[in-house]
């Protein structure tokens, strides 16, 4: 699973790839501290934007590969 963020007239940026069988990877410049993914299920899960600044306003995205 794949979480993006595209802030407003800019491309995506990847934040953090994470799968069922590994932790969630963060790219530089994010990281758990502020972006928290949890996932309860193979098919359910939820990113947590913490402390919210107006640098954080953006379009975020999911993306899942099924292989």
């Amino acid at each position: 699973m794949f979480r993006y963020q595209q802030p407003p007239r800019d491309g995506l940026k990847l934040v953090a790839s994470t799968s069922i069988w590994m932790q969630s990877s963060y790219e530089e410049g994010y990281s758990k501290a502020k972006f928290e993914i949890s996932r309860d299920s193979s098919d359910h899960s939820v990113m947590t934007i913490k402390n919210v600044t107006f640098e954080d306003a953006a379009m975020y995205f999911c993306a899942v590969s099924d292989h």
